[in-house]
C-alpha cells in the first residue's frame, strides 16, 4: 500500500528515502470494514483520508433520509469541513466497501511541512486541484437534469454503478431509487 501512496505523491514532488521513511513512521495506513462510520454528524475530527483502496461516501441525514453528496474512491482525498472549521461535522462519512485508507491530521501535516517544506507545496497543489474539481462537479450537478447526471456518471465514473448500492447512487443523483430504475430503462431503450 505504501507504494500506491508514494506513486501518488511522486506526481507532485519527488521523495528521498528519508522522506519516505518519515511518512512511514507516521503509521498512516488503516483497514476499514464496509459500513464503518468514519465520522458522524455532531462529531469533531482532525482526520483527513486518502483512499488507497475502496470507496467511502459523504451524506447528510435529513428528516430520517440519507442524502448522499459524494463518493471517494482510489487515489482521492477527503478532508471533512469540520477539520478546517474546527466545528462539529454536519454530515456523515462511511465506508461503502472494505477500504484501505491513509489517515492523517493537521498535526502530522504541520510536522511534515516543517521537516520537509516541499510537502507544503504538494499540499497546496493538491488543494487547488481539488477545489477546481469540486467547483466543476458542483456546477455540472446544478445545471443538469437527473438523466444528464446519470449519463455523466456513466461517462466519468462508470465503476460506481457496480460498486455502490442503487439507493445510494439514486440519492447522489438527487432522485428516488424507483426513478433511477425508470431512468436506466429509458436509456437502455434508446440504445
Amino acid at each position: 500500500m505504501q507504494n500506491l501512496l508514494f506513486d501518488f505523491i511522486s506526481k507532485y514532488i519527488s521523495l528521498t528515502e528519508d522522506e519516505k521513511n518519515a511518512i512511514l513512521s507516521l503509521d498512516l495506513f488503516r483497514s476499514v470494514k464496509k459500513g464503518t462510520a468514519l465520522l458522524k454528524a455532531g462529531q469533531k475530527s482532525l482526520d483527513s483520508y486518502f483512499i488507497l483502496k475502496g470507496c467511502i461516501r459523504t451524506y447528510y441525514l435529513i428528516d430520517g433520509e440519507e442524502k448522499t453528496t459524494a463518493f471517494y474512491t482510489e487515489m482521492e482525498v477527503l478532508t471533512p469541513h469540520c477539520v478546517i472549521n474546527k466545528a462539529p461535522s454536519e454530515y456523515y462519512i462511511s465506508c461503502v466497501e472494505d477500504s484501505i485508507l491513509s489517515v492523517g491530521n493537521s498535526d502530522m501535516e504541520a510536522e511534515m511541512n516543517s521537516k520537509f517544506p516541499k510537502f507544503e507545496i504538494m499540499c497546496r497543489m493538491l488543494s487547488e486541484e481539488l477545489l477546481a474539481k469540486e467547483r466543476t462537479d458542483f456546477d455540472e450537478f446544478k445545471t443538469s437534469s437527473p438523466e444528464q447526471r446519470y449519463l455523466n456518471l456513466l461517462q466519468k465514473r462508470p465503476y460506481l454503478i457496480q460498486r455502490v448500492p442503487q439507493h445510494q447512487l439514486a440519492s447522489y443523483l438527487g432522485i428516488k431509487p424507483q426513478s433511477l430504475s425508470r431512468l436506466r430503462a429509458r436509456i437502455m431503450e434508446k440504445k
